[in-house]
């Protein structure tokens, strides 16, 4: 699986013996750098389990471990309240 800008992947240790601890992660870009076949380094965020990034990060992974990742819908209450006219 090739991952494009705006995915969301979860990164296990099937796809580097790092992610003992599964992560979400939502790509920003792949890297063109050479690597070994079928790895790459990916930049995007980790993210939380509401979708919320919490810490931007460079990765170097197994593109054969990636897995689609999914984010649940969370209800938000919107902040603001409308102008009336």
């Amino acid at each position: 699986m090739l991952p494009k800008t705006g995915d969301v992947l979860r990164v296990t240790k099937a796809a580097s013996v790092q992610f003992v601890q599964p992560m979400l992660f939502r790509v920003i870009r792949v890297h063109d750098w050479q690597t070994y076949d079928g790895w790459a380094w990916l930049d995007g965020y980790q993210l939380n389990a509401a979708g919320d990034a919490i810490e931007r990060r460079s990765i170097f992974v197994q593109l054969q471990g990636l897995q689609p990742g999914f984010v649940k819908a969370v209800q938000r209450v919107a902040s603001r309240v409308p102008v009336s006219a």
